[in-house]
């Protein structure tokens, strides 16, 4: 089982969040989560698979980022106590980057292109993932059998500058 929420992230500085699209936001990355693995993990084979979906504002959060860091965070918190309490099934989880996909469709052509430029020169890697890039991690996940409780990082080195 695979569960990604494609919402676009609350970015916001604290004294302007507001709170009821912050938990809309925790009820679809978080409660939607946790509801699909309640109920597919019974169906789920012992030597199967779940991969969550986290992000990188948890792992670095900037300004701003308070609601997304903290969604984030606890994906992969509970990607850890799942892995436990589902033990012998894996649960490990993905964590993207920027990457060109219709997350950023709410922004026009042109600041979208702007984006992926700026935070693609800002990168180890010197651009933005590829939307294959990070289903190869999924993928990868799924068929390997002896990780659990891990997050798979895919940010072309955003954490490291």
């Amino acid at each position: 089982m695979v569960f990604t929420a494609g919402d676009t992230l609350q970015l916001n500085e604290l004294a302007a969040t507001d709170l009821t699209k912050a938990r809309r936001a925790f009820e679809l990355r978080y409660w939607a989560a946790l509801a699909a693995v309640k109920y597919a993990s019974p169906l789920i084979r012992k030597d199967g698979s779940i991969v969550l979906t986290t992000g990188v504002a948890g792992r670095r959060p900037h300004k701003g980022w308070t609601v997304a860091a903290s969604v984030c965070g606890t994906i992969e918190a509970l990607t850890r106590a799942l892995a436990v309490e589902l033990a012998p099934i894996r649960v490990n989880a993905v964590c993207p980057g920027v990457v060109r996909t219709n997350l950023w469709q709410s922004m026009n052509a042109d600041a979208r292109e702007h984006l992926y430029e700026s935070v693609g020169k800002s990168l180890l890697v010197g651009r933005v993932g590829e939307a294959c890039e990070i289903a190869r991690a999924y993928l990868f996940l799924m068929l390997e059998g002896y990780s659990t409780g891990q997050t798979v990082v895919l940010d072309g080195g955003a954490a490291l500058v």
